[in-house]
């Protein structure tokens, strides 16, 4: 359950999407499904989640970089964020 979420989103965003909707948002391994989401929150906080989103971004088009030993190619790192929607007071 630990290696599935990697650490709690942070921003203005995410923040204004937890007092307002009741929503948290996570950054979660690029492999877990939904229901594993979902499990791990649950265990996690101790609360009930109604549902679960998910979003794969990053690993987009790589970039060139010109050094003193050539050209060197990274590759952007794909991550995939979650946003759960959690009722805390056990309203099911």
């Amino acid at each position: 359950m630990q290696g599935i979420i990697k650490k709690p989103i942070i921003t203005e965003k995410a923040t204004a999407a937890s007092e307002k909707l009741n929503a948290f948002s996570f950054e979660v391994d690029k492999k877990a499904n939904k229901i594993e989401i979902k499990n791990a929150v649950e265990k996690m906080y101790g609360i009930h989640v109604v549902d679960v989103r998910t979003l794969n971004y990053g690993g987009g088009k790589s970039s060139m970089k010109y050094t003193n030993k050539g050209i060197v190619e990274q590759k952007k790192q794909a991550m995939e964020k979650s946003s759960c929607y959690c009722c805390r007071w056990g309203n099911h």
